[in-house]
């Protein structure tokens, strides 16, 4: 085992642990177990930043992932969802690799966001758990190549200017008719110490906005099978379904345990009461 494949051990991982937890199943690698692991995963698992608010995040070491993920009934952001899911695919006999992204203008954004290429039948394809809103199921990395499914149509489009690493591919949704820029995912290589640093910044600069607000999202299913969005944020909660504008609520900071539990982020009583406090704070 080379260095580079020494700095991204899956020995820590729990796979059957991780599979009860999702209600996912162990299948020979495919597109389509790719994609049914995939959905498993971002509906189980909510988008959340609540350790940053917390100031108490342990990390994003696979043990310590695994550990928040599936025994404490918790969630993320993007270097814990593809810390872990990159572990899973590797166990399970997947071709993966983890590469760095840029959110917003990528001539002005830091590389802070871990995405997953998996390579399948000798095509590349996207797989991102961990963004905000995450698309359920992978696309593949060709100019145009498009999915449907969840709330959202996502696009793959090659970048105009390429990147150090060579082209650079960007991740595009289409929200209300209108196509809406997400990331842009360069070609480098990435070592666990480049999703140390990436978690680094993103927990601890001052500017970054992991720090200043409250950030939930999590895929669902209405029980006519219709896909929902759970989303907490600062100021309100909202439930969208696909073709519908999302019903927004105020919320009060005390209701906070039993919002966020339903939403699959499971605090403690100490936890419940010291973001409570948080969340007042920044509403000012």
């Amino acid at each position: 085992m080379d260095d580079v494949s020494m700095t991204w051990d899956t020995a820590d991982l729990d796979l059957d642990a991780y599979l009860a937890r999702t209600g996912a199943t162990a299948e020979p690698p495919s597109l389509e177990a790719l994609g049914r692991l995939q959905t498993a995963h971002v509906r189980t698992f909510p988008f959340e930043n609540l350790d940053v608010l917390l100031e108490q995040h342990p990390g994003v070491s696979l043990a310590a992932v695994q550990d928040k993920f599936v025994r404490r009934h918790r969630g993320g952001y993007c270097f814990e969802h593809g810390t872990l899911f990159h572990a899973v695919l590797t166990e399970l006999g997947y071709d993966v690799e983890p590469r760095l992204a840029r959110v917003g203008d990528a001539a002005a954004s830091p590389r802070t966001h871990l995405v997953l290429i998996v390579t399948l039948d000798g095509r590349r394809y996207l797989s991102d758990p961990g963004i905000g809103i995450p698309p359920l199921i992978p696309i593949e990395l060709a100019d145009g190549a498009e999915i449907d499914g969840g709330l959202w149509p996502h696009q793959i489009r090659v970048s105009d200017s390429e990147e150090l690493g060579g082209r650079a591919w960007q991740l595009w949704r289409k929200r209300a008719g209108d196509w809406e820029f997400m990331h842009s995912t360069d070609e480098l290589p990435v070592r666990r110490v480049d999703v140390e640093m990436g978690h680094h910044w993103t927990s601890t600069a001052p500017t970054t906005h992991f720090r200043s607000s409250l950030m939930l999202n999590r895929h669902g299913l209405d029980p006519d099978g219709t896909p929902t969005l759970l989303t907490v944020t600062l100021d309100y909660t909202a439930i969208g379904r696909v073709g519908e504008e999302p019903k927004r609520q105020d919320y009060d900071p005390d209701d906070l345990p039993d919002l966020l539990e339903r939403a699959g982020a499971k605090l403690s009583e100490d936890e419940a009461k010291r973001l409570a406090v948080r969340v007042r704070e920044l509403r000012g």
